[in-house]
Order: structure tokens, then sequence, then C-alpha cells
């Protein structure tokens, strides 16, 4: 039988999701910070290059930073609610003979 998890409680999951979007906010601003630094790091020391090199440059580091905060915030939504803790994880032992 399955156990049930805190996030079927509604009150429990708008917190733990309201929690998720102000770090997902906090890190976006964060990544608009650190793609702008980049470029403007970039244009200082290496001039005026193409702009595609730019544009590689802002939706590389973009897209990586997201990706990251996004996964990495949902490894915390999952642990901080006890969504872990209410995994069955008793797997049928099997002999190594």
């Amino acid at each position: 039988m399955v156990s049930k998890s805190p996030l079927d409680d509604p009150e429990n999951a708008a917190y733990a999701w309201a929690r998720y979007h102000r770090i997902m906010r906090f890190m976006f601003m964060l990544t608009v910070g650190v793609v702008l630094i980049a470029i403007a790091l970039l244009y200082k020391f290496n001039g005026a290059v193409s702009i595609h090199f730019y544009i590689a440059v802002a939706l590389g580091i973009g897209f990586t930073m997201l990706l990251t905060s996004a996964l990495m915030g949902l490894v915390f939504l999952s642990n901080g609610t006890g969504h872990d803790a209410s995994v069955d994880n008793n797997l049928p032992r099997h002999d190594e003979d």
C-alpha cells in the first residue's frame, strides 16, 4: 500500500510551491545579473565580436543556470516537505549466491 505524501495536503503543498516559486524568482534575477556581467566582461576583453557569440553565451549561461536551479529547487521541495521520506523503498531481497 502506498503511503500518503505530505504534498497531498493542500495547505502544505501551497506553502511548498510558494517557496519554490520564491526561489525561482530569486534565481531568475540572479541569472539575469550573471548573464549581464558575463556579456559585459566578454565585450570589455574581446570587443565587438559577432552578435551571435553574445546571444549564444547569454542563452547558454541562462539556460544552464535556470535548469539547474529548477531541478535543485524540486529536490529541495521534495526533501523539505517530507515527500522523500514517505516513499516506500523496500525492494525485494535477492540473495547473491
